[in-house]
């Protein structure tokens, strides 16, 4: 078992998106590294799984649908799961994401056109440092 696997091994990861090809290439590059990973492409999928798992791990899309409700579940997400680190998929890094990251408690956003493995490396980089929130 190499060093990421041990680190994260019997660690949940929920990452919710409206796209199926993103949700399978996220939820294998987290097995990769030896995360379970619950996916959801809907807000009801993703509240359903909250009530049955512990995730230390959510990467959320800010657009779940036309309303863009990701923001919204991102911050319930940080706010049931407070140890956990909290990223958003946005379209743009601009000031109005930003501001939308820090609002809902987000620890980091994320380009919507970001490499899944870079994504994934950062995440658990900065999710293995103990977040101080």
């Amino acid at each position: 078992m190499t060093e990421s696997k041990a680190r994260f091994a019997n660690k949940m990861a929920l990452v919710v998106h409206p796209d199926l090809e993103v949700l399978m290439s996220y939820q294998g590059t987290l097995a990769k590294n030896g995360i379970s990973t619950v996916v959801a492409r809907d807000l009801p999928t993703a509240l359903l799984a909250m009530t049955q798992h512990y995730f230390e791990i959510a990467i959320v899309s800010s657009r779940i649908s036309e309303q863009g409700d990701g923001w919204t579940l991102a911050g319930v997400l940080r706010r049931a799961f407070t140890s956990a680190f909290v990223a958003v998929l946005a379209p743009e890094t601009n000031v109005p994401n930003l501001t939308s990251a820090i609002n809902s408690g987000v620890a980091q956003l994320y380009r919507n056109d970001s490499p899944v493995p870079d994504v994934v490396a950062s995440v658990l980089t900065a999710a293995a440092v103990p977040q101080d929130r």
